[in-house]
Protein backbone atom coordinates (compact mmCIF):
# COMPACT_ATOMS: atom_id res chain seq x y z
CA UNK A 1 0.00 0.00 0.00
CA UNK A 2 1.46 3.64 -1.40
CA UNK A 3 1.91 5.81 1.54
CA UNK A 4 -0.65 8.72 1.98
CA UNK A 5 1.14 11.70 3.31
CA UNK A 6 0.14 14.93 4.78
CA UNK A 7 1.74 16.37 1.24
CA UNK A 8 -0.54 14.02 -0.49
CA UNK A 9 -3.72 14.82 1.20
CA UNK A 10 -3.16 18.56 1.10
CA UNK A 11 -2.48 18.62 -3.17
CA UNK A 12 -5.91 16.60 -3.10
CA UNK A 13 -7.85 18.85 -0.61
CA UNK A 14 -6.74 21.81 -2.77
CA UNK A 15 -7.56 20.23 -6.40
CA UNK A 16 -11.01 19.20 -5.15
CA UNK A 17 -11.92 22.10 -2.51
CA UNK A 18 -13.03 18.66 -0.06
CA UNK A 19 -12.09 18.85 3.74
CA UNK A 20 -9.09 16.80 4.58
CA UNK A 21 -10.28 13.48 6.66
CA UNK A 22 -12.38 13.44 3.48
CA UNK A 23 -9.25 13.39 0.99
CA UNK A 24 -7.26 10.92 2.92
CA UNK A 25 -9.72 9.27 3.07
CA UNK A 26 -9.81 8.70 -0.62
CA UNK A 27 -6.49 8.46 -0.84
CA UNK A 28 -6.23 5.58 0.95
CA UNK A 29 -9.18 4.18 -0.45
CA UNK A 30 -7.47 4.29 -3.85
CA UNK A 31 -3.77 2.82 -2.74
CA UNK A 32 -2.48 7.05 -2.95
CA UNK A 33 -3.24 7.65 -6.80
CA UNK A 34 -4.25 11.16 -6.61
CA UNK A 35 -6.08 10.86 -9.69
CA UNK A 36 -8.08 8.24 -8.64
CA UNK A 37 -9.05 9.88 -5.56
CA UNK A 38 -10.49 12.83 -7.34
CA UNK A 39 -12.78 10.13 -9.30
CA UNK A 40 -13.38 8.57 -6.39
CA UNK A 41 -14.67 11.88 -4.78
CA UNK A 42 -17.01 12.38 -7.22
CA UNK A 43 -18.77 9.36 -7.60
CA UNK A 44 -19.37 9.31 -3.99
CA UNK A 45 -20.17 12.96 -3.27
CA UNK A 46 -23.83 12.39 -3.11
CA UNK A 47 -23.69 9.72 -0.74
CA UNK A 48 -21.67 11.60 1.32
CA UNK A 49 -24.11 14.98 1.14
CA UNK A 50 -26.50 12.30 2.14
CA UNK A 51 -24.96 11.38 4.87
CA UNK A 52 -24.74 14.98 6.43
CA UNK A 53 -28.66 15.27 6.34
CA UNK A 54 -29.55 14.94 9.67
CA UNK A 55 -27.38 17.33 11.25
CA UNK A 56 -28.45 21.00 12.25
CA UNK A 57 -27.86 23.75 10.27
CA UNK A 58 -28.14 26.53 12.03
CA UNK A 59 -25.49 29.04 10.98
CA UNK A 60 -24.77 30.51 7.16
CA UNK A 61 -25.94 33.28 5.81
CA UNK A 62 -28.77 35.19 4.20
CA UNK A 63 -28.38 37.46 0.95
CA UNK A 64 -30.50 39.97 -0.68
CA UNK A 65 -30.61 40.60 -4.81
CA UNK A 66 -31.98 43.64 -6.70
CA UNK A 67 -32.01 44.22 -10.41
CA UNK A 68 -34.71 46.68 -12.22
CA UNK A 69 -38.04 45.85 -10.17
CA UNK A 70 -37.17 42.40 -9.14
CA UNK A 71 -35.39 41.62 -6.04
CA UNK A 72 -34.62 38.59 -3.39
CA UNK A 73 -33.70 37.42 -0.28
CA UNK A 74 -32.62 34.12 0.65
CA UNK A 75 -31.06 32.59 4.25
CA UNK A 76 -28.63 29.27 3.45
CA UNK A 77 -27.63 27.62 6.07
CA UNK A 78 -24.59 25.62 7.58
CA UNK A 79 -23.42 23.55 10.78
CA UNK A 80 -20.61 26.17 11.72
CA UNK A 81 -20.05 29.67 11.63
CA UNK A 82 -17.00 28.69 10.22
CA UNK A 83 -18.59 28.22 6.47
CA UNK A 84 -19.89 32.12 6.16
CA UNK A 85 -15.98 33.00 5.38
CA UNK A 86 -15.61 30.66 2.77
CA UNK A 87 -15.75 32.20 -0.88
CA UNK A 88 -17.12 29.34 -2.44
CA UNK A 89 -20.21 29.38 0.04
CA UNK A 90 -20.50 32.89 -0.01
CA UNK A 91 -20.76 32.56 -4.11
CA UNK A 92 -23.05 30.20 -3.17
CA UNK A 93 -25.67 32.19 -1.70
CA UNK A 94 -25.06 35.30 -4.28
CA UNK A 95 -25.64 32.86 -7.34
CA UNK A 96 -28.83 31.24 -5.48
CA UNK A 97 -30.20 34.69 -4.50
CA UNK A 98 -29.82 35.87 -8.20
CA UNK A 99 -31.43 32.97 -9.59
CA UNK A 100 -34.34 32.94 -7.24
CA UNK A 101 -35.06 36.19 -8.47
CA UNK A 102 -34.97 35.86 -12.28
CA UNK A 103 -36.47 32.23 -12.02
CA UNK A 104 -39.86 33.57 -9.62
CA UNK A 105 -40.31 29.95 -7.62
CA UNK A 106 -43.53 29.51 -5.73
CA UNK A 107 -42.00 27.12 -3.51
CA UNK A 108 -38.96 25.66 -1.87
CA UNK A 109 -39.13 22.79 -4.25
CA UNK A 110 -39.13 25.01 -7.23
CA UNK A 111 -36.59 27.00 -6.06
CA UNK A 112 -34.24 23.92 -5.82
CA UNK A 113 -34.94 22.58 -9.32
CA UNK A 114 -34.36 26.05 -11.02
CA UNK A 115 -31.44 25.98 -13.04
CA UNK A 116 -27.93 27.58 -11.75
CA UNK A 117 -23.97 26.30 -12.50
CA UNK A 118 -23.85 23.15 -14.13
CA UNK A 119 -27.00 21.81 -13.03
CA UNK A 120 -29.78 23.22 -10.44
CA UNK A 121 -30.28 25.39 -7.49
CA UNK A 122 -30.33 21.40 -5.54
CA UNK A 123 -27.04 20.04 -7.29
CA UNK A 124 -24.99 22.95 -6.61
CA UNK A 125 -26.10 22.76 -2.63
CA UNK A 126 -25.07 19.28 -2.82
CA UNK A 127 -22.17 20.04 -4.45
CA UNK A 128 -21.08 22.57 -2.11
CA UNK A 129 -21.96 20.38 0.84
CA UNK A 130 -19.80 17.57 -0.58
CA UNK A 131 -16.87 20.20 -1.13
CA UNK A 132 -16.93 21.98 2.18
CA UNK A 133 -17.86 19.33 4.36
CA UNK A 134 -21.03 20.36 6.31
CA UNK A 135 -24.73 20.23 5.84
CA UNK A 136 -25.52 23.01 3.70
CA UNK A 137 -29.36 23.62 2.62
CA UNK A 138 -31.93 26.63 1.52
CA UNK A 139 -33.99 27.64 4.18
CA UNK A 140 -36.45 30.30 2.98
CA UNK A 141 -36.44 32.69 0.20
CA UNK A 142 -39.07 35.52 -0.69
CA UNK A 143 -39.05 37.17 -3.68
CA UNK A 144 -40.50 40.93 -4.63
CA UNK A 145 -41.41 43.07 -6.75
CA UNK A 146 -42.17 46.84 -7.46
CA UNK A 147 -42.77 49.47 -10.09
CA UNK A 148 -41.06 52.07 -11.12
CA UNK A 149 -42.53 54.64 -8.82
CA UNK A 150 -40.85 52.76 -6.15
CA UNK A 151 -37.75 52.24 -4.44
CA UNK A 152 -36.07 48.77 -2.95
CA UNK A 153 -33.98 49.01 0.05
CA UNK A 154 -31.66 46.06 0.35
CA UNK A 155 -29.18 45.36 3.25
CA UNK A 156 -27.05 43.00 4.58
CA UNK A 157 -26.01 42.78 8.15
CA UNK A 158 -22.59 41.60 10.12
CA UNK A 159 -21.60 40.06 7.11
CA UNK A 160 -24.86 38.71 6.25
CA UNK A 161 -25.62 37.59 9.68
CA UNK A 162 -29.15 39.89 9.17
CA UNK A 163 -30.46 40.62 5.70
CA UNK A 164 -33.15 42.71 5.00
CA UNK A 165 -35.50 43.85 1.36
CA UNK A 166 -37.97 46.55 2.10
CA UNK A 167 -40.21 48.03 -0.34
CA UNK A 168 -40.91 52.39 -0.36
CA UNK A 169 -43.55 53.85 -2.05
CA UNK A 170 -43.91 57.43 -3.28
CA UNK A 171 -39.87 57.56 -3.33
CA UNK A 172 -37.31 56.46 -6.14
CA UNK A 173 -34.91 57.45 -3.24
CA UNK A 174 -32.78 54.11 -3.01
CA UNK A 175 -30.71 55.42 -0.11
CA UNK A 176 -34.02 56.50 1.94
CA UNK A 177 -34.61 52.75 1.31
CA UNK A 178 -31.56 51.63 2.27
CA UNK A 179 -31.65 53.56 5.70
CA UNK A 180 -35.07 52.51 6.59
CA UNK A 181 -33.61 48.42 5.89
CA UNK A 182 -30.79 48.91 8.31
CA UNK A 183 -33.32 50.47 10.47
CA UNK A 184 -35.06 47.12 10.53
CA UNK A 185 -32.18 44.85 10.90
CA UNK A 186 -31.30 47.06 13.88
CA UNK A 187 -34.94 47.02 15.30
CA UNK A 188 -36.49 43.94 14.14
CA UNK A 189 -40.00 45.07 14.17
CA UNK A 190 -42.94 42.34 13.27
CA UNK A 191 -45.04 44.37 11.18
CA UNK A 192 -45.07 47.85 9.17
CA UNK A 193 -48.10 48.66 11.22
CA UNK A 194 -50.84 48.42 13.44
CA UNK A 195 -53.56 47.29 11.22
CA UNK A 196 -50.98 44.48 9.76
CA UNK A 197 -51.76 42.66 13.56
CA UNK A 198 -54.22 40.62 14.16
CA UNK A 199 -57.08 40.44 16.33
CA UNK A 200 -56.10 37.26 18.04
CA UNK A 201 -52.52 38.57 18.75
CA UNK A 202 -54.27 41.93 20.47
CA UNK A 203 -56.27 39.76 22.77
CA UNK A 204 -53.57 37.57 23.84
CA UNK A 205 -51.32 40.64 24.46
CA UNK A 206 -54.15 42.18 26.34
CA UNK A 207 -55.02 39.09 28.37
CA UNK A 208 -51.47 38.96 29.64
CA UNK A 209 -51.24 42.96 30.20
CA UNK A 210 -54.47 42.09 32.23
CA UNK A 211 -53.35 39.59 34.23
CA UNK A 212 -49.90 41.39 34.83
CA UNK A 213 -52.05 44.87 36.24
CA UNK A 214 -54.30 42.89 38.11
CA UNK A 215 -51.07 40.77 40.05
CA UNK A 216 -49.80 44.03 40.55
CA UNK A 217 -52.55 45.01 42.84
CA UNK A 218 -54.39 47.46 40.82
CA UNK A 219 -57.71 48.71 41.36
CA UNK A 220 -60.17 47.61 38.84
CA UNK A 221 -61.43 50.89 37.24
CA UNK A 222 -57.50 51.58 36.88
CA UNK A 223 -56.44 48.26 35.39
CA UNK A 224 -58.39 49.14 32.23
CA UNK A 225 -56.79 52.60 31.68
CA UNK A 226 -53.61 50.48 32.37
CA UNK A 227 -54.05 48.21 30.10
CA UNK A 228 -54.99 50.72 27.14
CA UNK A 229 -51.70 52.61 27.05
CA UNK A 230 -49.81 49.21 27.78
CA UNK A 231 -51.07 47.73 24.96
CA UNK A 232 -50.20 50.70 22.66
CA UNK A 233 -46.64 50.79 23.98
CA UNK A 234 -46.64 46.89 22.85
CA UNK A 235 -47.86 47.25 19.20
CA UNK A 236 -45.37 50.99 18.88
CA UNK A 237 -42.60 48.33 19.69
CA UNK A 238 -43.72 45.81 17.06
CA UNK A 239 -44.62 47.85 14.68
CA UNK A 240 -42.08 50.07 12.10
CA UNK A 241 -43.97 52.84 11.49
CA UNK A 242 -44.60 53.62 15.18
CA UNK A 243 -40.68 52.69 16.22
CA UNK A 244 -38.47 55.81 16.96
CA UNK A 245 -36.06 56.49 14.01
CA UNK A 246 -32.39 54.88 14.89
CA UNK A 247 -30.86 57.97 12.59
CA UNK A 248 -33.52 60.89 14.17
CA UNK A 249 -35.13 59.27 17.43
CA UNK A 250 -36.95 62.27 17.82
CA UNK A 251 -39.30 61.16 14.97
CA UNK A 252 -40.76 58.12 14.52
CA UNK A 253 -40.00 55.97 11.25
CA UNK A 254 -43.89 56.54 9.71
CA UNK A 255 -43.29 60.41 10.18
CA UNK A 256 -39.82 60.46 9.17
CA UNK A 257 -40.60 58.63 5.85
CA UNK A 258 -44.24 60.69 5.25
CA UNK A 259 -41.51 64.02 5.41
CA UNK A 260 -40.41 62.86 2.57
CA UNK A 261 -43.35 62.10 0.90
CA UNK A 262 -43.45 58.29 0.74
CA UNK A 263 -44.75 55.16 2.95
CA UNK A 264 -43.01 51.79 3.70
CA UNK A 265 -45.00 48.98 1.63
CA UNK A 266 -43.41 45.66 2.70
CA UNK A 267 -40.62 44.53 4.56
CA UNK A 268 -38.81 41.17 5.05
CA UNK A 269 -36.09 40.58 7.53
CA UNK A 270 -34.13 37.31 7.71
CA UNK A 271 -31.47 36.58 10.35
CA UNK A 272 -29.36 33.28 10.27
CA UNK A 273 -30.99 30.57 12.12
CA UNK A 274 -33.71 32.21 14.13
CA UNK A 275 -36.45 29.62 15.25
CA UNK A 276 -33.71 26.63 14.60
CA UNK A 277 -32.86 24.88 18.03
CA UNK A 278 -28.87 25.10 17.86
CA UNK A 279 -27.00 22.71 19.02
CA UNK A 280 -24.33 23.49 22.17
CA UNK A 281 -20.93 22.69 21.47
CA UNK A 282 -17.57 24.39 22.16
CA UNK A 283 -14.72 24.94 19.49
CA UNK A 284 -12.85 21.50 20.94
CA UNK A 285 -15.49 19.43 20.58
CA UNK A 286 -16.09 20.64 16.90
CA UNK A 287 -13.03 19.89 15.91
CA UNK A 288 -12.66 16.89 18.00
CA UNK A 289 -15.49 15.65 15.81
CA UNK A 290 -14.25 16.55 12.24
CA UNK A 291 -11.11 14.63 13.14
CA UNK A 292 -12.76 11.46 14.27
CA UNK A 293 -15.10 11.31 11.39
Amino acid sequence: MAQVTAKLVKELRDMTGVGMMDSKRALVAVDGDIEAAVDYLRETGMAKAAKKADRIAAEGLAGVFVAGNVGSITEINSETDFVSKNEQFQKLVKDVTETIAKGNPSTLEDAQKLEAGDGTVESEILSATTKIGEKIGLRRFSRVEKTDEDAFGAYTHMGGRIAVLAVLEGTKDEELARDIAMHIAAINPKYVSREQVSQEEIDHETKVLTEQALNEGKPANIVEKMIVGRLNKYLAEICLVDQPFVKDPDMTVGKYIASKGASVKSFVRFEVGEGIQKREENFAEEVMNQVNK
